[in-house]
């Protein structure tokens, strides 16, 4: 039996209606999915820039850290260095003062008289020499020669040598020298210095340590120093 028109019309309405419907429930759901794949996107995108600001402030802070530990024990050493340096310009000022001081002893003829009578008998018996010759300040001459008169029998005596001890009256040592003498071998090959100054130098290199204990305090830094 063939449909009427107003039958087919109704049809062709259900039809469409069904269709329409089918499209905005398809389209809502392709608007769902859409969205839910944008959310997921952007939390992958806040999660991913969220790690990097959290890694470039880390790495931030790590350098600042770094930073402070080296400005930290730059100005440790700068500390350290200047302490160092009061004390050694300390320990010079000490040692110039004792240098200074030695013009006490050449001030009293007697005691410098005995000191270099030693020196020159110390020189004798390092060099065990036939012929020796002795160098003085230019002031010094006169002493020395008595000095050299004192030291010979004392050497023979510990030797049972003789030696022949000549006062060297061309070269001689500055006048401003600390006083002493430089004893040599006859052939000038073989020198003892027996100056005041360097006798004072070779004492204070021996010294040091102890110097610097007593000025400072023992430094835990240098134990093998007890």
């Amino acid at each position: 039996m063939a449909l009427s028109d107003i039958a087919v019309q109704k049809q062709i309405k259900h039809m469409m209606a069904f269709i329409e419907q089918e499209a905005n429930e398809k389209a809502e759901e392709i608007d769902a999915k859409t969205e839910e794949e944008f959310n997921i996107e952007k939390g992958r995108l806040v999660q991913t820039q969220r790690l990097k600001i959290m890694e470039y402030f880390e790495k931030k802070e790590k350098q600042i850290e770094q930073q402070k530990k080296i400005q930290m024990s730059i100005m440790k050493n700068q500390a350290r260095l200047t302490v160092l340096k009061a004390q050694n310009d300390l320990v010079s000022e000490l040692l110039n003062d004792a240098k200074l001081r030695l013009s006490r002893i050449m001030a009293d003829s007697e005691v410098y008289l005995i000191l270099l009578s030693k020196l020159i008998l110390q020189g004798l018996l390092r060099l065990l020499e036939p012929v020796v010759i002795v160098r003085c300040r230019p002031q010094d001459h006169l002493l020395v020669e008595a000095a050299v008169q004192k030291a010979i029998p004392e050497y023979m005596t510990v030797t049972q040598k003789h030696v022949e001890v000549q006062v060297d009256r061309e070269v001689h040592l500055a006048m401003n020298a600390s006083g002493g003498v430089e004893v040599y071998s006859g052939n000038q090959k073989i020198k003892v210095s027996s100056t005041l100054e360097n006798r004072l130098d070779l004492l204070a290199e021996q010294k040091i340590p102890q110097i610097r204990r007593a000025l400072f305090g023992a430094n835990p830094n240098r134990k093998f120093f007890a």
